[in-house]
């Protein structure tokens, strides 16, 4: 058999197929070559017309479907995995209402605050084990108040997963892990937050029906078949947010073990058994992908929400057109600690680790006679760097101490900077493994139709290609220049 996997993220959507009995990805593309629009209509605000999501969707499964040429129809099973947070509205007659508010729109914050303070701060992180923070249910808030008529014609809200399940099996459903993911889930309660619900005045009818991450979850329509390509009829067995689906892809399943990813976002995230909160809501507690009430498993998130975005907007905007690999190569030729250039990297909204103040991205300490574009790459990849570090602290407070750091060799982590910086300002070694998102995505739908009998044996294939361990000849160069970027950070 062969699995299919969807990744929507919002820089773009990407499909992978792999061979269920070896493992081995036989088919991948994305879509759009250049990244999504992503719609600001006020400053903080970030929102995506759900309908270029299925555009690229097709496109990104039709290139697959070029590449396996009549194997295609040897498909058996569909995972999805997406960007988390987000907030779809559908009518009776599941018909999107607005474009969707997507996770780094900000307008939502006060709402959480608000929550927060109304239902008391020992409620929020002892139930709910975040502040409501910034997540799709004050997102929901905001729309009830600030667009009234549009809110009374909302027959059920989705995540932005939940909404291309929808389009090709026409079930509308979520997930467990979905649903603590949009901070509606009361975790001493194990079941949604009634005090939440009606706090913000939400009917219950309003969420979708709640199944298991690995679960078949509709079969895909005749109708979608025939404009994807693929057989009628097979399962949607999958589906989970960008980051449970990261760690799992990563094998990352079990108390103690932590991934990570820095693409337009940097994110860690640790499995825990323990339904604990942080004193201060830094991180973003979660129910993991194979979270039972047998065997607890939860995801504790925290997310730097300036990463590969930063290096991105470098590569636009300094005029030279340069490939990100003539990018690092310049940046190569400076020393650890970029002759002092610090770069602040916070410049894609709120940070939840400083209590969802925007810090803002800043460039601090340059010199015009000194620094060059080789610094200013350099700078921008340890500024990413040390906010993992600073992360990675706040985390050490929940008890998550990681032995090693597990990541796709993917965006950021391609870079033997970032790698050589990250490994030893933690003092842990980096593990790259031959995955990402959509061939996480594929591995659970193979779970979850049953072809696969265990986790363990989803993962054949799965393998490390590189190892970056700390450089102590180098470490004291990061830890000075992490203390100046210290002081900087109190600044702003």
């Amino acid at each position: 058999m062969l699995l299919l996997g969807i990744d929507l993220g919002s820089s773009s959507v990407k499909a992978s197929v792999i061979d269920g009995e070896s493992g081995k990805c036989l088919a991948s593309a994305f879509h759009p070559e250049d990244e999504m629009v992503i719609i600001a209509k006020k400053p903080g605000w970030a929102e995506q017309d759900p309908a270029i999501w299925w555009t690229n969707l097709k496109a990104s499964i039709s290139d697959c479907n070029n590449q396996l040429g009549q194997r295609k129809e040897d498909i058996g099973a569909i995972g999805i995995s997406y960007q988390m947070h987000g907030l779809v509205t559908v009518d009776k007659s599941l018909e999107v209402l607005r474009p969707s508010i997507i996770w780094c729109d900000g307008r939502a914050v006060e709402y959480g605050q608000k929550a927060f303070s109304k239902l008391g701060e020992n409620f929020c992180l002892t139930h709910l084990l975040n502040s409501p923070g910034n997540f799709t249910a004050t997102k929901l808030a905001w729309v009830k108040e600030n667009e009234p008529e549009l809110f009374s014609k909302i027959h059920k809200i989705m995540l932005p997963g939940d909404y291309i399940a929808l389009r090709m099996t026409g079930e509308l459903l979520t997930t467990f892990s979905g649903l603590s993911e949009g901070i509606f889930w009361d975790f001493k309660g194990n079941a949604i937050s009634g005090q939440l619900m009606n706090h913000f005045g939400f009917s219950p009818d309003i969420l979708a029906t709640a199944v298991p991450s690995f679960s078949i979850q509709g079969k895909l329509l005749r109708s979608v078949a025939s404009e994807l390509g693929l057989p009628e009829g097979i399962p949607v067995a999958y589906r989970a947010g960008d980051q449970p689906n990261n760690a799992f892809s990563l094998n990352v399943l079990e108390p103690g073990e932590v991934a990570a990813t820095a693409g337009t976002s940097g994110v860690i995230y640790g499995v825990t058994d323990k339904k604990q909160h942080e004193p201060y809501s830094r991180v973003n507690t979660f129910l993991h992908v194979n979270n039972s009430e047998k065997d607890p498993r939860l995801g504790v998130l925290l997310c730097i929400s300036g990463a590969g975005i930063l290096n991105s907007w470098l590569k636009r905007n300094t005029g030279n057109n340069l490939s990100y690999n003539e990018m690092n190569d310049l940046a190569e030729k400076v020393s650890p600690g970029s002759d002092g250039l610090s770069i602040i990297p916070f410049g894609n909204g709120a940070e939840r680790i400083f209590g969802n103040k925007d810090a803002g991205a800043k460039i601090m300490g340059i010199n015009f006679n000194t620094h060059s574009s080789g610094h200013l790459f350099r700078a921008a990849q340890e500024g990413i760097v040390f906010s993992f570090r600073y992360g990675l602290d706040i985390m050490k407070e929940t008890g998550i101490i990681p032995s090693v750091i597990r990541a796709g060799d993917a965006n950021m982590f391609q870079s033997r900077i970032f790698r050589e910086a990250l490994s030893c300002m933690i003092d842990r070694e980096i593990h790259l493994f031959n995955t990402d998102g959509s061939i996480g995505a594929a591995r659970g739908a193979g779970i979850g139709c049953g072809y696969y009998k265990s986790a363990e044996e989803s993962f054949t294939g799965l393998a490390t290609v590189r190892i970056t361990a700390p450089d102590k000849s180098k470490t004291g160069a990061y830890e000075e220049a992490y203390s100046v970027w210290i002081k900087y950070l109190d600044t702003v």
